[in-house]
């Protein structure tokens, strides 16, 4: 480990392409990068940190790679983004400082690790909340134009090659969108939305105004504004106090043909109360990009509804995503060697 209190040993515990390594050591050279990508899961696609489940590695290089996590002042990435594989490391190393969870919601694999409460104060973790932000935006607004002009009847007509009378869409100008959570996804999305033209309502906890946003409305107060909104777009990480969130209440006082589109964790939104809403037409579309149970079961409901469309939690998926985040690891190290605040530091009461 690093003796000197100005630099730090950071070890690479997730497959990121050595570029990306050479860029972190280029943008914070106080760090030392310690990677070794023998010994990585290869990766299947650009950000696929947990790497191949097929790839086993031999009990030596298991030992090597403990070795080499165990050796760090910080760690890019939950090991193997394995929850039993952070508990072992936090408890095997007193010297580790700051973990960085390659996912936006990483809360809940700090959570999975069952740490106790001197771990928890002794690392600092954050996560890349916010990274993802412009991708999931630009889904959540496809989502919402997907219902607003009508895509699974324009899809069956087409397949029936079915030339209807004249019918009206409806216009996002015209609109007004309710974001269930104004973090750095929900930020982004209010942004999109306004630049549209849409009337845009965002849930909030701490009062804070958000660019793009016209009303804030108070958690407490969700089931009473969804009573007056055209489009639910739920951003919101899965806690116990998120979960069933937008449930059975909530789909029950929504305005008639409300469109709903769920790009945080599939736990905030109740399916069964989704898809009761969706066959008695409260809810007029949704477009998911998460779910409750990932993948999505065979015989979940949700694959065949005419007025679903079901995306496999890919809608953050980008080429550059692996070096924004790499990006923001850097940045943080700086804060962190200068003493600053973090950014998306994990609540690890509520761990969101």
């Amino acid at each position: 480990m690093t003796e000197n209190p100005d630099t730090l040993r950071a070890v690479v515990a997730v497959p990121l392409p050595e570029e990306l390594c050479r860029l972190i050591e280029e943008l914070e050279p106080r760090l030392e990068v310690v990677r070794d990508h023998s010994l990585e899961h290869p990766a299947r696609w650009p950000a696929d940190w947990p790497g191949d489940p097929d790839h086993v590695r031999t009990a030596e290089e298991q030992e090597a790679f403990d070795r080499m996590v165990d050796s760090a002042d910080v760690l890019f990435g939950i090991p193997d983004v394995d929850a039993a594989a952070l508990a072992r490391t936090v408890e095997a190393n007193p010297r580790l400082r700051w973990v960085m969870t390659t996912a936006a919601g990483g809360g809940s694999q700090i959570k999975a690790a069952g740490l106790d409460r001197a771990a928890l104060d002794r690392v600092v973790f954050t996560t890349s909340a916010g990274v993802h932000g412009g991708t999931l935006a630009e889904f959540a607004v496809f989502a919402v134009m997907a219902g607003a002009k009508g895509l699974p009847r324009l899809l069956a007509d087409q397949r029936t090659r079915t030339w209807p009378d004249r019918w009206e869409m409806r216009q996002i100008d015209e609109m007004t969108v309710l974001v269930v959570g104004l973090g750095g996804i929900g930020a982004a999305c209010a942004r999109r939305f306004h630049a549209l033209g849409a009337t845009v309502w965002g849930t909030t906890r701490s009062g804070d105004p958000v660019d793009g946003v016209d009303r804030l409305v108070p958690l407490d107060e969700l089931t009473d504004a969804v009573r007056e909104v055209d489009a639910i777009v739920v951003t919101l990480p899965g806690t116990e106090q998120t979960h069933h969130l937008i449930g059975a209440d909530v789909f029950a006082a929504v305005k008639p043909g409300v469109i709903v589109t769920n790009v945080g964790r599939g736990t905030v939104i109740d399916e069964e109360a989704l898809r009761e809403a969706l066959d008695d037409e409260r809810v007029s579309f949704a477009g998911l990009d998460v779910f409750e149970q990932e993948p999505l079961p065979d015989d979940s409901p949700l694959w065949g509804h005419p007025r679903v469309l079901v995306s496999p939690h890919t809608a953050a998926l980008n080429a550059k995503e692996e070096e924004r985040i790499a990006r923001r690891f850097a940045e943080n190290a700086t804060r962190l060697l200068d003493g600053e605040p973090l950014r998306a530091v994990v609540d690890t009461v509520e761990f969101y």
